[in-house]
């Protein structure tokens, strides 16, 4: 158990808002549509977030698949509608329950791996995980647009607040 303050919701408002001003760049580029990693990156950023959200909200944990998205901005549609789904999920009585144990069936194969028992993790500990996850993988798709000649945002934690903390703005996905 991490003996913290709970920073979770500032963690998650932030992946808000990082992920949509990732995706505001990508979209702006026209290179990245063709670009194989880039769209197994950001696919690949939303399918972890979703599976999380399934395992907390207590439902099947049921995958988009990625054949399924038809271009990048189909992607990015889909990352929008995960924010939402997180809003609901931080609004209710389940979000609270930052102590409840969340049983992670794919940390069975870190099982098998290493052939040590694994522990079940917590609410809050797999709300770190995914905001440190997508964190990790932000970095890498910042890298892979730079590469493509595209200008990453500035995504910094310690940004989000010095810019007193907006929220994500997905506007740029809804105009003509």
């Amino acid at each position: 158990m991490l003996n913290e303050p709970d920073n979770t919701d500032a963690l998650l408002q932030h992946l808000k808002w990082a992920d949509a001003e990732v995706w505001k760049k990508v979209l702006a580029l026209n290179a990245p549509e063709k670009d194989e990693r880039i769209t197994k990156l950001l696919y690949h950023l939303h399918q972890v977030q979703y599976a999380f959200y399934f395992l907390w909200s207590g439902l099947p944990v049921e995958i988009a698949k990625p054949e399924s998205f038809t271009n990048l901005n189909s992607i990015a549609k889909w990352g929008f509608d995960y924010q939402n789904k997180l809003d609901e999920f931080l609004q209710s009585n389940k979000a609270d329950e930052k102590e409840k144990l969340i049983d992670i069936p794919w940390s069975k194969f870190l099982e098998r791996k290493t052939g040590k028992k694994v522990v079940t993790a917590t609410l809050r500990e797999t709300m770190f995980q995914v905001a440190l996850h997508s964190t990790y993988h932000r970095g890498q798709i910042n890298t892979r647009l730079r590469e493509l000649g595209g200008e990453p945002p500035s995504v910094d934690f310690i940004i989000w607040i010095w810019l007193n903390k907006p929220n994500a703005d997905w506007s740029y996905l809804f105009q003509p």
